[in-house]
């Protein structure tokens, strides 16, 4: 039978079981205790919830609109729409009072303490209308504050943490510059080089299999490198090319960046998403929905980074970059607008709308953040236009493309057009009231390019297979003069140097190139390359490169030129698809420093030349060191093998019956030989 629990239990039957007492765990009198719950639960401690946890991601938003329920919901959607583009929003909570009322402030909760950082940035005096301006802080920030301490103490001194260097490319001693070749090593994957063009051979400085599954793509600084990859964009940078961010935006087409590179633009397929990066942080700006129409370009930047805008039905909309909201709150109204470019120096809108029925065509500049009509043209018979900024913005050149007569039929009212001419409208920007000359061509214009520094520029004009090249320029206070006009020249395309002065005349069709002195116009050399379809000047004008790529049977690779036309360097490269020099960005030096040293290049110019014969006799030194060890590998290896065959002798002559034929007179009894008669050819003369 069971017993019951807590009875006693005596296998004899006789007295109660005694048990031991239960131990004292208290501490003895006068126990001092010397562990901290820091050593002895250090572990547990760094786990244990705090009050401050999670508030690094909220921010408090002061001095908003007081609103009743009524007008309640659309606040919550200005405010929402407006910090979105910070990041992502977690959570907001607006305080109200007994009556339902807003209180003037509200705490908004982000995905991440970088997001809400960003917000802070952003919107911290933001004026959200003409009574309220936004003040924004961290909501850790108050505790923070609210726990200064009275005495001032020193902050300790944090360990450096070394930085990518982002510009070690610009310390380069010789200011030899930096280019990159991709080609395709296997289906899907592509190989970068990077190569800087020293001389009298460039030396490779990295190569990155894989790198990229479709091309790369400079930043108009040199700052970064782009690599396309099918979850989106990333940009590289520094010394080794190191990752800097990542774009999430699956079917990246094409990139484009801010002139000052703090904005990426990444274009997904036609039809879909648009989206608008921080660079420094990676956080998502602002995105679009493409029309459905070519995406390359929709977006075009201020050369400050303060705008962007792009073209919609009758308007231009354009967006202050420190929220990405329309400026103004408003777009601009141009009905019939075809098409716009900024200023590359001044924040100025150049636009051009079509003429109906009631109004002329007309070209307008237009004065941003102001929206202040600075200049207008009116042009007639226009069939299209082209807009040209020199690249100091001194000039705008505006190509009209007009019908040279037109009338209409009296049975279904078309317009008929018997011809067309062409005319440049160049506007002076730098001066008064902003007087506009015209320069009027018959022919077929094929090709426009301004002189990047200089107020010359050149124009192809005539039948493709005979065409004409004028070069003109631009005066303060005058008509554009010609100054000479190259007669039938087979070209189709037009390269200045960055550094002006000099032009290549090409035609990409065939591969032939040109190489022009706008100073007296002589060309300096002709050269070929073989259905090339690329030409590129390096940042400093020295250097031409033509490559060959794409769908062509012939040899892929590229030719590096000198400006004047001398062919340097061939290389062909299997699979080779772009050629990208690295940009270099603006000098720093003043332009009176400029001039000042063009003044006195001749002083420098011995130092030039002692340097470049150093360089050539080291290179010419390493070449004959370079030859003379491989003659000594070679007779080394060559020793080696005759006396390998000499020692093999003696088991060749058992293997032939003891019948030498090292030599061809040997064995004279065991050549045989055979004449060989073959007919080349057969000639039938006809003798009257």
């Amino acid at each position: 039978m069971a017993k019951k629990k807590g009875e006693n239990y005596d296998s004899d039957g006789g007295d109660d079981q005694d048990y031991d007492e239960e131990p004292n765990f208290d501490d003895p009198e006068g126990f001092v205790d010397d562990v901290s719950d820091e050593e002895l639960l250090g572990d547990f401690l760094k786990q244990k919830p705090c009050e401050s946890d999670g508030v690094e991601n909220v921010i408090v938003v002061d001095n908003i609109p007081v609103v009743g329920p009524a007008r309640f919901h659309k606040l919550q959607g200005v405010l929402e729409k407006l910090f979105k583009t910070a990041g992502t929003i977690v959570n907001i909570h607006y305080p109200k009072d007994d009556e339902e009322n807003t209180r003037g402030y509200a705490f908004i909760e982000f995905k991440n303490p970088e997001m809400a950082e960003e917000a802070v940035k952003a919107f911290n005096n933001y004026r959200l209308d003409k009574s309220h301006t936004l003040l924004v802080n961290l909501f850790s920030d108050f505790q923070k504050y609210s726990d200064i301490p009275k005495e001032w103490s020193p902050p300790e001194p944090q360990p450096y943490k070394m930085q990518n260097d982002l510009y070690n490319f610009m310390t380069e001693p010789d200011a030899q510059d930096q280019f990159c070749v991709i080609a395709e090593s296997s289906p899907g994957a592509v190989q970068v080089q990077f190569w800087q063009n020293t001389q009298p051979e460039p030396v490779e400085l990295l190569t990155r299999d894989r790198f990229t599954e479709t091309y790369v793509k400079w930043s108009p600084l040199g700052t970064y490198i782009v690599t396309f990859h099918k979850q989106g964009v990333v940009i590289w940078g520094g010394s080794n090319f190191t990752k800097i961010n990542k774009f999430p935006h699956s079917g990246t087409q094409y990139v484009d960046f801010s002139p000052c590179e703090q904005y990426l633009v990444t274009y997904g397929p036609n039809g879909q998403k648009i989206i608008i990066w921080d660079i420094r942080t990676g956080t998502e700006k602002r995105s679009f929905i493409s029309d459905g129409t070519s995406n390359m370009s929709m977006f075009r930047w201020s050369h400050d980074d303060k705008y962007v805008a792009r073209m919609g039905d009758n308007a231009i909309h354009v967006y202050e970059t420190s929220t990405f909201y329309l400026l103004d709150k408003k777009s601009i109204k141009v009905q019939g607008i075809r098409n716009f470019s900024w200023s590359p120096t001044d924040n100025i809108i150049a636009y051009w709308m079509s003429e109906d029925l009631e109004a002329p065509a007309r070209v307008t500049l237009l004065e941003i953040p102001r929206k202040n009509e600075i200049r207008n043209k009116n042009l007639f018979n226009v069939a299209d236009c082209k807009i040209h900024w020199q690249k100091s913005g001194d000039y705008l050149c505006v190509k009209v493309d007009r019908y040279s007569k037109s009338k209409k039929d009296k049975k279904d009212a078309d317009v008929k057009f018997l011809g067309m001419f062409y005319n440049f409208e160049i506007f002076h920007m730098r001066e008064k009231d902003i007087p506009v000359d015209s320069v009027e061509v018959k022919e077929t214009i094929l090709a426009f390019a301004w002189e990047p520094v200089g107020s010359k520029f050149a124009i192809i004009h005539g039948d493709p297979a005979s065409a004409n090249v004028s070069f003109y320029e631009a005066k303060k206070g005058q008509e554009p003069t010609m100054l000479k006009k190259l007669e039938k020249k087979i070209c189709s395309h037009l390269f200045w140097s960055p550094r002006g002065q000099f032009i290549v005349l090409a035609n990409l069709q065939a591969g032939s190139f040109e190489f022009v002195d706008t100073n007296d116009f002589t060309i300096m050399k002709s050269g070929d390359h073989f259905r090339a379809s690329e030409v590129e000047w390096d940042p400093t004008g020295r250097y031409v490169v033509t490559g060959t790529s794409g769908k062509v049977k012939e040899d892929h690779g590229y030719h590096i030129w000198s400006f004047q036309g001398k062919i340097l360097k061939r290389v062909n490269l299997k699979n080779f698809i772009l050629f990208l020099w690295r940009p270099r960005p603006p000098t720093l030096l003043s332009d009176e420093k400029q001039k000042e040293i063009r003044k006195n290049l001749k002083k420098y110019y011995a130092q030039f030349e002692s340097k470049d014969r150093i360089r050539m006799t080291r290179a010419s030194k390493e070449l004959l060191e370079k030859r003379a060890k491989l003659r000594e590998q070679f007779v080394e290896y060559r020793t080696k093998r005759v006396s390998e065959w000499e020692e093999q002798k003696y088991r060749r002559m058992q293997l032939r019956n003891n019948i030498d034929t090292d030599t061809l007179d040997a064995d004279p009894d065991n050549v045989e030989e055979e004449i060989v008669e073959i007919l080349v050819r057969e000639d039938t003369t006809l003798l009257e």
